[in-house]
């Protein structure tokens, strides 16, 4: 229901306009860093329509670390039981995806390659769509005690330098320090803040949809292409994809329906297949690919589709979005807080861009071999050949589930700017257990504790683990997951520079010391 903006505080430290599953867990990670948050959103009632289906393994490990392994991990044996029989193994927990439409075969694909096999713990919560996991965040935000106000449409907002202004439909100001846009691709906030968003104009028209179908059988499980396009039915019953390259809609909001989808499945399948009834509010895409030129300006920042958008196929905007919010929460939670300048904000552009502009790039590769013409379907075959090797399968899977995904941090390690592996401890539980309130964690393999007594001056910001010797020895875990430091020895060489670089010196109230 709408919200009286009487009610929406007019002082907050930081306003998340958006409350798709990148606000969600945004204004969580603010929430459990301390900060005063609300969240704003233009719809009365959560979206139904149909996105992503399935998250990555960061995401799935974003999750784990917050607690919410054992929901997510539940939602996946729901989605298996009502895919039934189009499941290719129900209950496999081998999860692949596909690359523009050429399904990975689990068979094919090296899981024992380390960067797969140090990433499993959280494999059972891969098969998650969207509308369920916001379903489960929006449950975790009410329990830190955020409020999301619904029906709140943004439409000024002005920098004052130490705040924003946001102006609403209402008339009713609302005054925030910080602003985050997580408003999606036509992010009111990043119009109304004048950051540029560069990229390429569609060509090509998708829908998802779950409908009812008297004749099935006419459709080819899976993908399958045409001269008009290409569709895929499954993997559950009434679930269908068209893609056709038209130039995009004319008018992408304007209401499905099941008429368009039946000439549309007809015109791609070659088949009078019949549609009777839509069983899910539909979605419309486009291959409509772009980056803000930005993602701050001043106290208004961007995560999610607000910042980048891209063709949908894997999922890849929901968990690149994911990625943003946990970046940017735990950063923008410590300037809030006062324990960091906001200079480490500088960060998160300059951590998230490249990702998001490697991500743009792979979804646009996928339109390159999906298009219709015999230069495409020769190069497509190619791709095929190669996407039926063990290296060419494990390769595109190591990249669909993200477990390479790395950003440039100082250090040798090889951990150091990745996401952390499983790290099972002698006392059975994992290094992701002990993070669930947020903050940085600090493994301390040594025998002697060296790697906890050379911290204790940060103690107020790093939550130590202590465990019996093994390898390696010692890691420093962000809070977004993601690897400061690490070390195979008891060398604290290195150990002090991550310290002070991300809780800072002006933490320290003692000189440390081994």
């Amino acid at each position: 229901m709408f919200v009286d903006l009487e009610q929406c505080s007019s002082e907050v430290d930081v306003t998340v306009v958006g409350a798709g599953p990148v606000g969600l867990v945004l204004a969580a990670e603010l929430a459990l860093s301390g900060a005063k948050v609300q969240v704003l959103e233009r719809r009365a009632e959560p979206d139904e329509a149909m996105k992503a289906q399935s998250i990555n393994m960061p995401t799935a490990e974003a999750l784990d670390r917050r607690g919410l392994l054992p929901a997510a991990e539940a939602v996946q044996r729901e989605v298996l039981e009502r895919m039934g029989s189009f499941a290719r193994r129900p209950g496999d927990p081998r999860f692949t995806g596909h690359f523009a439409g050429m399904s990975l075969d689990a068979d094919l694909v090296d899981w024992s390659d380390p960067d797969l096999a140090a990433h499993t713990a959280a494999g059972g919560a891969r098969m998650v769509p969207q509308r369920e996991l916001e379903a489960l965040l929006a449950e975790q935000v009410a329990r830190l005690g955020v409020p999301v106000r619904r029906g709140v449409e943004v439409t000024a907002l002005e920098n004052t330098g130490d705040g924003v202004l946001v102006g609403t439909a209402t008339g009713h100001p609302v005054r925030t320090g910080w602003l985050v846009g997580c408003d999606g691709g036509h992010s009111a906030v990043r119009r109304l803040a004048g950051i540029d968003f560069p990229g390429t104009d569609p060509e090509l028209t998708g829908h998802l949809a779950v409908v009812d179908i008297v004749d099935p059988e006419k459709l080819g499980d899976g993908w399958t292409w045409s001269a008009s396009g290409t569709y895929r039915y499954g993997p559950q019953p009434g679930r269908v994809i068209t893609v056709e390259f038209d130039g995009g809609p004319a008018d992408r909001s304007a209401p499905v329906t099941i008429e368009d989808l039946q000439a549309r499945l007809r015109r791609v399948s070659g088949t009078d297949v019949t549609l009777t009834a839509l069983r899910a509010t539909p979605t419309r895409w486009t291959d409509n690919t772009r980056q803000a030129a930005t993602y701050r300006s001043g106290r208004v920042l961007l995560a999610g589709d607000a910042a980048h958008v891209h063709p949908p196929f894997g999922g890849q905007g929901l968990n690149l979005g994911v990625g943003d919010a946990m970046n940017l929460g735990w950063k923008l939670g410590a300037v809030v807080a006062g324990w960091a300048p906001e200079g480490l904000l500088d960060t998160y552009d300059a951590e998230r861009r490249p990702l998001g502009a490697w991500v743009l790039d792979w979804t646009r590769a996928q339109i390159g071999v999906l298009r219709g013409d015999s230069k495409s379907g020769a190069l497509r075959h190619i791709v095929a050949d190669l996407l039926s090797t063990r290296d060419g399968t494990t390769y595109a899977v190591k990249k669909l589930s993200g477990v390479t995904q790395r950003i440039d941090l100082p250090g040798d390690h090889p951990l150091v700017g990745r996401f952390v592996p499983d790290l099972w401890l002698t006392d059975g539980s994992r290094l992701a257990d002990h993070g669930h309130g947020g903050g940085f964690l600090l493994l301390d393999r040594t025998p002697d504790g060296a790697f906890a007594r050379f911290a204790a001056a940060w103690s107020e910001r790093v939550n130590t683990v202590t465990d019996h010797p093994a390898t390696p020895a010692g890691v420093l875990v962000r809070p977004d997951g993601v690897v400061a430091w690490a070390a195979e020895t008891a060398d604290t060489t290195g150990l002090e520079a991550a310290l002070q670089q991300w809780i800072g010196p002006w933490n320290i109230v003692s000189t440390p010391g081994v």
